[in-house]
């Protein structure tokens, strides 16, 4: 198999190089994830020279820089995501699920963009046919972008290795890309980090910027060596539930903007369409006076965003009851449980609880578990939270209810969208700039005293009604 430099054996999960075969790799501990690879003798290694015993040229840290130049899209989200645009010479690298969207969102920022810069679309698992009939379906068929169907690196090498041979390129996918002088199989650790390097490398030579679209496991993380995700500069994920048509642009790393900022697209007959307001879309259909429901106030990025969490507690049937979440940390979940029943007396063991974030965004910020703790206390007290109040704040194993960051910018959006109050952790400024009525908590037991409180006139009901009954 090797050309006269013997093989090693790659882990395809980590990159971790063995002498020889073993079901488990040694780095990782993954099972039966080691591919024979040839490497080279090392003869055409290049020697160290003249070139490298130049010596450095130091720059202060201090000086005047200027911002990158960017290529705006047109399409708010995405630039959104971006930074404000795409930077010349730079690459990105967009994974997802199979099917969620992603070469229908790169067909249509291809479109936008090809109506000031030179856009080529090189597709590795698609035919020049089926991409035309995407654009076809999604209005974009007099798009001037000029498509191409390849996998080999040196023939997209030799297309673009000239100045002025695009300003954008989008490769879809880099798993299907092969290096002739490697002899492992496309999408393997060798093949995807040398024909990403190549690509690369002419990105930033002739400053075009440069698209790649990658595959993801099982685990929903980008699949290949994980260098793949050092060596861009930009790395989006496309998240969303496939019945659901709310997509979300994730950025997970960013050198030329803010990182973890999202976007939120509607799927369509038509594509993808931008939502401008996704607070307003996720409570759209939220049902009101209903036990176990919570409106939690998060930050995505720079953005604040409201959204629905929902629990729903039942008698168990099995002696292990079951814990199912849909949009969280199913371990965050068995923490507020735990902390539930300790510190305020709750019992969940003979009850399945099901947690659910409406919408098919997935939060990660601990300030949701206080609106998580709201639903599920909602739920097991059958009491429901008033629904002009949000909740947001961390909670700690003592139960103690801990302050979030940028909470007058979560107030002004519930202000914004209607809201009448807040519940959240103790503060020092009783009332928040917007003038939105503040319910602070401590402990998590101040929060179950709220729900198990009477509503207003419950009482004078209760007293008429007895005597109404007594004559």
């Amino acid at each position: 198999m090797a050309r006269g430099g013997g093989s090693v054996f790659v882990c395809q999960s980590c990159g971790a190089a063995h002498p020889k075969w073993g079901g488990r790799c040694e780095a990782c501990g993954a099972w039966n994830t080691l591919v024979e690879e040839a490497v080279s003798d090392g003869s055409a290694r290049p020697a160290l020279g003249r070139a490298g015993k130049r010596k450095l040229s130091l720059a202060p840290l201090a000086g005047e820089t200027q911002s990158p130049p960017r290529r705006a899209t047109a399409i708010s989200e995405f630039d959104r995501v971006t930074g404000g645009g795409l930077v010349p010479g730079s690459a990105l690298l967009i994974g997802g699920d199979p099917g969620i969207g992603k070469s229908t969102l790169l067909l249509q920022v291809a479109a936008a963009l090809a109506q000031t810069h030179a856009v080529i679309y090189i597709s590795g698992e698609e035919a020049i046919d089926q991409l035309r009939l995407r654009a076809e379906r999604l209005g974009l068929r007099d798009a001037p972008v000029q498509l191409a169907a390849a996998t080999a690196v040196a023939e997209i090498g030799t297309t673009l290795d000239a100045p002025r041979s695009a300003d954008i390129v989008i490769v879809d996918s880099v798993q299907t890309l092969f290096v002739e002088e490697l002899d492992s199989a496309p999408g393997t650790v060798a093949q995807v980090r040398a024909a990403s390097q190549v690509l690369i490398r002419l990105a930033k030579r002739h400053g075009f910027v440069l698209l790649l679209v990658g595959h993801v496991t099982k685990e929903g993380m980008i699949a290949g060596p994980k260098v793949l995700e050092h060596m861009v500069d930009t790395v989006l994920y496309f998240e969303g539930e496939r019945g659901h048509q709310f997509r979300i642009l994730r950025s997970v790393k960013n050198r030329f903007g803010p990182a973890d900022e999202i976007g939120v697209f509607e799927m369509s007959d038509a594509g993808l369409r931008e939502v401008a307001n996704p607070s307003a879309l996720f409570l759209a259909e939220r049902e009101r006076d209903v036990a176990g429901s919570a409106v939690f106030a998060g930050i995505e990025g720079s953005r604040p965003v409201l959204v629905e969490i929902q629990a729903l507690i039942a008698p168990t049937a099995f002696a292990a009851p079951r814990r199912a979440v849909v949009g969280w940390d199913s371990a965050r979940l068995a923490m507020i449980l735990a902390v539930l029943e300790a510190r305020c007396g709750m019992a969940f063991g003979t009850c399945d609880v099901f947690l659910n974030v409406a919408g098919g965004l997935r939060i990660a910020e601990p300030a949701a578990d206080l609106a998580v703790a709201a639903a599920l206390a909602s739920a097991a007290l059958a009491r429901p939270l008033p629904a002009d109040t949000v909740v947001f704040g961390e909670i700690g194993l003592a139960g103690e209810v801990r302050a979030v960051a940028r909470t007058d910018a979560r107030l002004k959006e519930a202000a914004k969208l209607g809201f009448g109050a807040a519940i959240v952790p103790a503060r020092r400024q009783k009332t928040a700039p917007t003038g939105l009525p503040l319910t602070e908590v401590a402990r998590v037991a101040d929060l179950l005293a709220l729900l198990r409180r009477p509503p207003p006139g419950a009482r004078g009901a209760a007293g008429d009604k007895r005597r109404a009954v007594h004559g």
